[in-house]
């Protein structure tokens, strides 16, 4: 079996970007052992400067950064690769740009396959989801985005093998929000005020950059969405009702945080209760009823929903084979490390898919 290269280009290189590099640096010697693949990126950028190297970075990638990086255009990244014949290319999406998506399709149609945590493709509105799928198709490349979802936990893999077994999926449910996960989980297991644990969340920094995405519920419906299409599905993010659990009540008119009027909210929803049951905010799919909520429930605590604990997340899959029991796919708070590893279990598949389709030609 013959040494495969693969060339990563990588756009984002904050927390999760820089964390794959090193990763794979580190890991090198191994993949060529294991695999025999051997990795190299000629490219890396930021949202605005990009590196260029064609032999690929290396351990003193953060200096030659700093030093070395320039302007760039997504057009940029394309003549370079063609310049140096670059083959096996896969764009990594490290980012949460609206902006690199729409590039998506130009990438493809030059050669590069495509492995994102970015969930902004996947929720685009249902014909350009399609549009770019006939992409891949038409010029044999591939798109994967586990992590778009989780850390990297076969989530969407998962989904789809039982999917195209021909199972009858009846309902996806979960916590799909780490954020969120912690708020309800420690309010739940707590005598604390809400408004101390969003406070907590945020000096934790649980929060930082995705605060209105979570509070709004517009994260869970985005992991839903993709979800529900994974399976076939021709929803548009506006189907989904989402039930945000702060709403105009709990806010000034300059709109801060009421906290009297958030706290005494939630106090009742807690103590009103049934027994034995935890608050969750939860994104659920009813196949059945076609019917997509994110939404704030009461769960018993034997549950495996109501059993959360920390920022664990949660999938919940429901099959006619397995009827009331469901599948279910658990997941400890993601960081910076499970995710890379998950970016890189997506490349992986994408570089044996290449020497596949290289075996069939020879």
């Amino acid at each position: 079996m013959s040494k495969l290269k693969i060339n990563i280009i990588l756009f984002g290189i904050g927390n999760i970007g820089s964390t794959l590099i090193n990763q794979i640096i580190e890991s090198q010697e191994f993949f060529l052992e294991s695999k025999n693949v051997d990795f190299h990126f000629p490219i890396i950028t930021n949202s605005t400067v990009a590196f260029f190297e064609k032999e690929g970075v290396g351990y003193a990638w953060e200096t030659n950064f700093l030093q070395l990086a320039v302007p760039f255009k997504v057009e940029d990244i394309i003549e370079f690769a063609k310049e140096n014949e670059f083959e096996n290319l896969i764009a990594v999406d490290a980012t949460a740009s609206d902006e690199l998506v729409k590039h998506y399709n130009t990438l493809i149609e030059n050669g590069f396959n495509i492995v994102a945590v970015n969930k902004k493709a996947n929720t685009l509105p249902i014909d350009l989801y399609k549009e770019l799928r006939v992409n891949l198709k038409k010029h044999d490349k591939e798109f994967l985005y586990e992590t778009s979802v989780d850390t990297g936990i076969p989530v969407l893999q998962t989904l789809r093998d039982l999917y195209y077994s021909g199972e009858k999926i009846t309902k996806i449910r979960g916590v799909f929000s780490d954020n969120l996960s912690y708020v309800f989980n420690r309010f739940s297991a707590e005598e604390v005020t809400f408004s101390s644990v969003l406070k907590d969340a945020s000096l934790l920094g649980l929060m930082k950059s995705t605060f209105k995405e979570d509070l709004s519920g517009n994260d869970t419906a985005r992991k839903l969405l993709i979800l529900a299409r994974e399976i076939g599905k021709d929803f548009e993010l506006s189907d989904i009702k989402i039930r945000p659990f702060i709403t105009e009540q709990h806010l000034e008119k300059n709109g801060v945080l009421n906290k009297d009027a958030v706290d005494k909210a939630f106090k009742i929803a807690k103590i009103t209760q049934s027994e034995n049951h935890v608050l969750r905010y939860v994104g659920e799919f009813d196949v059945e009823k076609g019917s997509l909520e994110v939404k704030l429930i009461s769960e018993p605590t034997h549950s495996a929903i109501g059993q959360l604990k920390g920022s664990d997340t949660i999938f919940e899959i429901f099959t006619k084979s397995y009827a009331n029991v469901p599948i279910v796919i658990q997941s400890a708070s993601p960081c910076k490390q499970a995710i890379s590893r998950g970016i890189i279990t997506d490349i992986l598949k994408i570089a044996e898919r290449i020497r596949n389709k290289e075996a069939v030609w020879l």
